[in-house]
């Protein structure tokens, strides 16, 4: 019976890569020179550090140009407070998003359901597996995921036939 998972993963090496082009960047860049400005990867947590909330934001516009050119999906990133740290500097955590949360699985099944296409919808974990007799209503079953959940950036892996 063909299938397939919908997922939402990031690809973790193009992240690290993005980071690390991000700092060589702030090291580089006259407007950051004599500042605190940094930014660190540890797990799937992108800290960002600076001196104030605009920095921040300068910080952030240049790892979304980076993961752009690496075709990492910015909607990837969850970003958090801006908290603040001793003396004048000011931290930001950007969470890397990873899997499908349970509303969103649920939404995508109902989806399926609802468009009376000849596929089933089985949430597994932290994806969602689809199955269908038809290549074919997979394929339609796939375009109206993508239609439909737009603020998810989801990906279609172990498609079997």
């Amino acid at each position: 019976m063909p299938s397939f998972d919908t997922v939402c993963e990031a690809d973790v090496v193009e992240v690290k890569n993005a980071v690390e082009n991000t700092a060589k960047e702030i090291g580089t860049r006259f407007d950051f020179k004599g500042t605190s400005a940094a930014i660190e990867l540890k797990d799937k947590d992108i800290t960002l550090i600076g001196d104030s909330d605009f920095q921040l934001q300068q910080i952030d516009d240049i790892l979304r140009n980076k993961l752009a050119k690496r075709n990492v999906d910015v909607r990837f990133l969850d970003k958090g407070d801006v908290q603040k740290m001793g003396g004048d500097k000011v931290k930001q955590v950007v969470k890397v998003r990873e899997g499908i949360a349970t509303e969103d699985a649920k939404k995508i099944q109902r989806l399926i359901k609802d468009s009376k296409l000849k596929v089933q919808a089985a949430i597994q974990g932290e994806s969602v597996r689809v199955t269908g007799a038809k290549r074919d209503d997979l394929q339609a079953a796939m375009a109206l995921i993508r239609k439909d959940m737009t603020d998810l950036p989801l990906t279609f892996d172990n498609f079997r036939d």
